[in-house]
């Protein structure tokens, strides 16, 4: 089983970076993550076999960690939250908020 630190980082940057996925991989990642289906619940929707749906959910983690490996959006956005509340700690509230709306 995976830990669940693991899997809210992959549903974070599947928030981020999903709409890069293909429709395919898009269903497996939100079955299995979101809805928790089982590999072999999943296999039996898509008519293939448990290992084809492994190795998609696989796949598609590497790609997801991939992606912010190169494009660091989870992590600027971190860095970006912190600023924040920095900012707000110095009384600048209407900044802060200017800020936090960035990232809607």
């Amino acid at each position: 089983m995976e830990s669940f630190e693991k899997k809210a980082w992959l549903n974070q940057l599947f928030d981020l970076y999903g709409d890069l996925l293909t429709e395919k991989q898009q269903s497996y990642f939100k079955l299995y993550y979101f809805e928790d289906y089982s590999l072999q619940e999943i296999a039996e929707v898509f008519e293939v076999s448990r290992n084809a749906v492994f190795d998609q959910l696989k796949k598609t983690e590497d790609y997801l960690v991939g992606y912010e490996h190169t494009l660091k959006c989870f992590e600027k956005r971190e860095a970006r939250a912190k600023l924040i509340l920095e900012i707000e700690e110095k009384g600048l509230t209407e900044l802060a908020e200017k800020m936090r709306k960035l990232d809607e």
